[in-house]
This record gives structure tokens, C-alpha cells and sequence, in this order.
């Protein structure tokens, strides 16, 4: 009993200090465990943002660029290239952006042709059995623009801009005028200009009038961004150019059916001869209506289409 005694004494004595050599590594790693998840962890966040960072410096260069197409009621096909980056940090760089504006008529000048023809029918009837017949419109126009977006890039306010800038462009349109005025002798419609008798062989009239409007000047408007998904959005753009030049009103008269009293006798008229006394008696009878466009010197622009930004 008394070897049996001591020995397990010594086991007493022996087996923790074992227990606690062969304990202690599994303590230490349990300590250090959490610093290395902690320490991968971070390093695979750093590793993330890194590739994260590369990827957008490989398109950094189109960040903000925009480009839009769409339909501009007084110069046709309208379309922009500019710049407007929401992203940045910068208080007022997210709020400002550049386009070049530019528009013409020619790529849809068939369908304004339809869309015309439509409209007019047989002819617009303004008074006397006059009609007016063939309208046609033809219009560009090229502008450098600067966008201010008050609110940034708040959402759905910060799609709202006000535009300034200088614009420049053309708008031509004209008509044929045509019709039988019954009151006058089918024979001959007889007048005097200029001193001089003329006559009409017939009470069939025709002629050409048409509109010249060359404009440039500053550009004042307004306009909104809606977005759609993934960098598409609808644009649409109100305001007018404010320029000194008034739109022109002209009116071309043939003469294949007019004659003149020379000598006794009717002649054909020579064109030539003519030219100046029918440009005096045009000029008297357009004044009217030339000083009310004079009056109107605000050339207006509205534009709605689809844009895409980077």
C-alpha cells in the first residue's frame, strides 16, 4: 500500500506540469488565430480594391464622356458629344458639363416631307382661290454648350440643368402658291406699274414664297436627364437663341403668262426689263408682313431624344 501510495503521488505531481507542456501550444495558436483571419481578411479587401482600381483606370479616359441622338422640332436629326462626370469628388466639377450640339434635317428630310404632305392635303386655301402647296422645310444648326446641374448628382433632381452657350445655324422653308382668282376676266387681267400697262393672259396665278432665316447668337435654356439603366437616359432640351438677324420673307412671280402694252400691241415681257420695277412693287407689298418678322428676333430650339453616359 505504501509503494502504491507513492506513486501516485507522483503521478500528481508529474502529469499536470505534462498537461500543461503539451496544452500550451494549442493556447498560443488559439490566441494568434483571430490576428490572422483579421490579417487576411484585410489583405484580400486591399486585393479587391486594387483590382477594383485597375479596372477603372483602364476606362478612366471615358468616365463622364456622353453622347445622345434624337429629334429636334426646328432643325430635324439632332445630336451631341460631351462631358459630364457625376462621379467625382469635386463639389462643382460634378455639377458642370460640355456639349457640342449640332442638328440638321437632311437625314430625315423624307419623313418631314410625309409628315408635311400630310398635314397640308390638297393645299392650304388663304382666301381669293389662292392655295399654298409644297411646303418644304430645311434647317441645321451647330452650338457649343455648358451645362450647370444645381443639384449634382442628387437623385432625380441632379437630372435637372440649365444651359447657356452660342449657337449658329440656318432655316429655309418654302411654298408654292397657286389658283384661279373667278373674278377676273379669264382673257386678260390688265394693271399698271411703274407707269407702264401690263396684263395677265389668263386669271391663273402661281408663284414661290419663301422664308431665309440665318441666326446666330447666345443660347439660353433648360433641360432634364431621366435615367433608364445602365448608363441610358432620355434628354430633353428647351430654350432659345438669342440673335439680332430677323427672318427674310421673299416671293418669286413668273412671267411666262404676263405681258406688256408697248406701242399699241401686247408682247411677252422680257424677265429683264422687269426685274427692277417687280422687285420695287414686291418689296412694297411684303413690308407688312417683313416688320412683324423683324419684330421676332428669338429663334426657338426643343429637342427630346436618347443619350448614353460612360
Amino acid at each position: 500500500m505504501k509503494r502504491i501510495s507513492v506513486i501516485a503521488l507522483l503521478s500528481m505531481l508529474v502529469l499536470p506540469s505534462f498537461a500543461e507542456e503539451v496544452s500550451a501550444p494549442d493556447v498560443a495558436s488559439t490566441e494568434t488565430a483571430p490576428e490572422q483571419v483579421a490579417s487576411a481578411a484585410l489583405s484580400e479587401t486591399e486585393s479587391y480594391f486594387d483590382a477594383k482600381k485597375a479596372s477603372e483606370s483602364k476606362r478612366g479616359f471615358l468616365d463622364g464622356v456622353q453622347i445622345g441622338v434624337g429629334v429636334s422640332a426646328t432643325s430635324g436629326l439632332n445630336g451631341f458629344i460631351g462631358y459630364a462626370n457625376k462621379d467625382v469628388d469635386s463639389f462643382w466639377a460634378k455639377r458642370f458639363g460640355v456639349r457640342f450640339d449640332f442638328a440638321t434635317t437632311k437625314p430625315v428630310k423624307s419623313l418631314i416631307s410625309d409628315g408635311l404632305d400630310s398635314v397640308m392635303g390638297d393645299g392650304i386655301d388663304i382666301g381669293d382661290d389662292i392655295t399654298i402647296t409644297d411646303l418644304d422645310i430645311k434647317a441645321q444648326h451647330y452650338a457649343a454648350l455648358l451645362d450647370f446641374y444645381p443639384f449634382g448628382d442628387t437623385w432625380l433632381l441632379g437630372g435637372w440643368r440649365i444651359t447657356g452657350g452660342y449657337a449658329f445655324g440656318d432655316m429655309n422653308m418654302s411654298a408654292n402658291i397657286a389658283g384661279t382668282i373667278d373674278e377676273l376676266n379669264p382673257g386678260f387681267y390688265e394693271f399698271e406699274l411703274a407707269g407702264q400697262k401690263y396684263a395677265y393672259n389668263g386669271n391663273s396665278v402661281r408663284g414661290t414664297a419663301q422664308l431665309d432665316w440665318e441666326y446666330r447668337g447666345p443660347y439660353v435654356g433648360t433641360g432634364f436627364d431621366i435615367g433608364l439603366f445602365a448608363g441610358f437616359k432620355i434628354y430633353l432640351d428647351a430654350g432659345v437663341v438669342f440673335t439680332n438677324r430677323a427672318a427674310e420673307l421673299s416671293l418669286d412671280v413668273p412671267f411666262e403668262n404676263l405681258q406688256k402694252f408697248d406701242s399699241g400691241t401686247w408682247t411677252p415681257v422680257n424677265n429683264d426689263t422687269l426685274k427692277a420695277e417687280v422687285d420695287q412693287y414686291k418689296n412694297e407689298a411684303l413690308a407688312d408682313a417683313q416688320s412683324e418678322l423683324d419684330d421676332f428676333k428669338f429663334y426657338p430650339m426643343v429637342k427630346l431624344g436618347f443619350m448614353y453616359r460612360f
